[in-house]
């Protein structure tokens, strides 16, 4: 790889072969740029731009334009940028770069994250068409026209000083049997930027079980009145935490509450009460709560009680508002469980005829699976696999004749709809369908799930066709009318979602893990990488809140530190267990402890300070609040800009502390891979190699239980607290 330059152009060749030019930019009144160039360990070179600018200055943009010399088969950046002026502004810098291949070559630009966002007048961006094959780097002030897009509007002015236009690139040949163009970017970027802060504790201070203790205390304490819902289905007593609680329902609150949605709990892809009753069941199990335990049961027994028509069942129980008035203003207030009935999801394609009546495949088979995990990890309750089993014999008959499960089934014919039956959302009913057959010994559901996995493979991995019910039926509704099921042209791209690739990254480990072909670990490698690029490896100067292991959502949306990060969490674990990537573990753990950022408490004193100027009346009372995520409309600011009003529990506090308390019970506060000779510190505690094996010291200044996770299965607990615990070798 060779960078020549000509005057102020350079080419980069690759084994005599150009493929791509760029000039360097001026910056009005400041001369020629010093230009630096430096090579950077693993086959990267950096290149930095550097002008002294005398006076202010008046430009609306100052970028580089890359002009490609081949014609590229695959794009990829980690936003849209659809229409002539529209950009990817540094709002969505969670991982940045710029992707193109042609058959193997690989060429790879990645913003310098030392320099993005360093002037707060001069906001990066970048851009790519593929219709013209160019590519930009630069600064330009931009607008949000819509949900969540930027545009470039004018009037950015240049401050005296320095001012500094810097990125990395690569281009080498990937020739391995499945193309990976996420590979190298990743690794290269955790390595530089996401490991140093991982290793200084980021991106929170405190021990995860401090975090989940908090959010029992606010769930089923401080605003138990509101989040706890306990009532009788059919002389059945069940009970689970609301769906949505808004700020006007905290103890603390100065006027009167409303209620944000419609009063009900969910068993859907996103928000589900099985999923966080779990958690629960698994804390309570840990310390010896009997009330939370009961809880964490009668949970379970809503999710049994949901009906089921020819082995559909829905995943909504609900009631509807009415509205009251209380000094002249009028306010929303549920109506009681007495007026509940069964629904599904309202995120749903209304647009073509599938309202929240409708049966969602996905979520079917989500409940199912964790009933399965249920009975398997928590409690040997043979309901819960009688009630999958039945749904499992359903679903395989519903398998169209090329591999795929539809999406929405009428409410009454159970007929598919017209759109969304060829979708990622089918690799979770592969995931499902092959822990029915590993419990049932079924070969038929295995055969099942196979078959899906080769649909998916051959028809939406190597595409990038990452569409869901969340990609066009949730806050973002652009594209839906013109790209559902197309690539945007300019950026030879689909408008895509982060879940469809967990879904299908962890379909593809269990295809792996149950039939040992190594062809699915490499593809399921290509799609864990490629969810990487949604994960937040650096602390921006615009985002004032810790960042790292967070999630974004979608290319086409603003959110930081998603509350599907700690869903993630624990995949990340999982393949560094296939494969020895210490990367991978590194941001599994990043992940589950991200999505504790957002929690209003002492633990998080900045985040704590935050939420503090937005709301000055919460107390003590609302430790445990926690937004589902941070910075959804694409806009940041310190006085608070970007911290929202309401909670749900399962796609947020409640969620996290599931799985905090999964991984805790799989992978223990430290996880030792005797095999690799490696071991990992989860919570708290550090971990140093010695003659002696492995040490082990407390970091948090109190006596702990300490749970040790060995890579053969074994387990051991020991109390600790100044002492340095000595683990031999096996």
């Amino acid at each position: 790889m060779a960078l020549v330059r000509s005057n102020s152009t350079f080419r980069l060749v690759l084994n005599g072969e150009d493929c791509l030019r760029f000039t360097i930019p001026q910056l009005t009144g400041s001369g020629v740029p010093e230009v630096l160039i430096s090579d950077v360990e693993g086959g990267w070179r950096r290149v930095g731009l550097r002008w002294d600018v005398p006076r202010q200055i008046a430009q609306d943009e100052l970028s580089i334009q890359f002009d490609l010399a081949i014609e590229p088969d695959f794009w990829w950046a980690p936003h849209l940028a659809p229409y002539e002026g529209y950009v990817i502004g540094q709002h969505v810098f969670r991982a940045p770069a710029l992707i193109v291949q042609r058959e193997s070559l690989t060429l790879v630009i990645a913003p310098d994250l030392d320099v993005v966002g360093q002037l707060p007048e001069n906001p990066w961006f970048m851009d790519y068409d593929a219709v013209r094959s160019k590519l930009w780097l630069g600064m330009v002030r931009t607008e949000i026209p819509e949900h969540v897009l930027f545009r470039k509007v004018p009037g950015m002015e240049f401050a005296p000083g320095t001012v500094e236009l810097s990125f990395f690139f690569t281009a080498y040949h990937d020739r391995a049997e499945v193309k990976n163009p996420w590979s190298k970017l990743a690794r290269f970027q955790w390595e530089r930027w996401g490991r140093p802060l991982y290793e200084r504790g980021e991106p929170i201070a405190a021990r995860l079980e401090d975090y989940v203790r908090r959010t029992y205390n606010w769930a089923f304490g401080g605003w138990a009145e509101f989040v706890w819902q306990e009532f009788d289905i059919e002389g059945v007593r069940v009970g689970a935490p609301q769906f949505i609680v808004n700020v006007s329902q905290s103890p603390n609150y100065p006027g009167h509450w409303y209620q944000r949605e419609f009063l009900s709990i969910w068993n859907q892809a996103w928000f589900s009460s099985l999923r966080s009753a779990s958690g629960l069941y698994r804390y309570a199990r840990r310390v010896g709560d009997e009330e939370l335990l009961r809880k964490a049961r009668l949970t379970k027994e809503l999710a049994l009680a949901a009906p089921m028509r020819n082995g559909i069942f829905p995943s909504v129980i609900r009631t509807e508002n009415e509205t009251v008035q209380i000094d002249g203003e009028e306010y929303r207030r549920p109506r009681g469980w007495d007026h509940s009935y069964w629904s599904n999801s309202n995120r749903s394609p209304r647009d073509n005829g599938i309202s929240s009546d409708w049966y969602h495949i996905l979520d079917a088979s989500w409940t199912s699976l964790l009933m399965l995990r249920w009975h398997g990890e928590l409690e040997q309750d043979d309901r819960l696999l009688q009630y999958a089993r039945e749904y499992g014999e359903r679903l395989i008959t519903l398998q169209t004749p090329d591999g795929f499960f539809p999406g929405w089934l009428h409410p009454e014919t159970q007929e598919p709809g017209p759109v969304m039956n060829r979708t990622p959302e089918t690799s979770m009913s592969v995931t499902f369908l092959l822990k029915l057959a590993d419990v049932t010994a079924d070969a038929r559901y295995r055969e099942a799930a196979l078959r899906a996995m080769e649909a998916v493979l051959g028809e939406t991995v190597s595409s990038g066709r990452w569409e869901d019910f969340e990609t066009y039926w949730s806050c973002c509704h652009w594209g839906r009318e013109e790209y559902l099921g197309r690539k945007v042209e300019r950026n030879a791209m689909h408008k895509q979602n982060s879940l469809s690739l967990f879904w299908t990254a962890e379909a593809l480990l269990a295809a792996y893990r149950a039939t040992r072909d190594s062809r699915y670990l490499q593809w399921g490698q290509r799609t864990l990488d490629e969810l990487s690029m949604f994960q937040q490896i650096w602390q921006p100067p615009f985002v004032y809140v810790p960042a790292l292991g967070g999630f974004g959502v979608m290319n086409a949306d603003g959110e930081w530190n998603d509350s599907r990060e700690t869903l993630f969490a624990e995949l990340f674990l999982d393949y560094y267990r296939e494969t020895g990537r210490s990367d991978y573990f590194e941001r599994g753990v990043a992940a589950l402890k991200s999505g504790f950022v957002m929690m209003y408490c002492p633990e998080n004193p900045v985040v704590k300070d935050m939420w503090e100027k937005v709301y000055p009346w919460f107390g003590s009372e609302d430790y445990g609040f926690t937004m589902e995520n941070y910075a959804h409309g694409g806009r940041t600011s310190a006085e608070g800009e970007g911290m929202g009003v309401f909670t749900i529990y399962d796609w947020g506090n409640g969620a996290a502390a599931e799985a905090a308390m999964r991984i805790l019970d799989h992978y223990g506060h430290v996880f030792i891979d005797h095999a690799r000779d490696r071991a990992f510190a989860i919570d708290k505690v550090r971990v140093s190699r010695s003659g002696r094996g492995w040490e082990l010291e407390n970091e948090t200044g109190d006596s702990v239980l300490l749970r040790i996770v060995h890579d053969d299965g074994g387990l051991e607990e020991v109390w600790i607290r100044d002492e340095v615990l000595a683990v031999p070798p096996r």
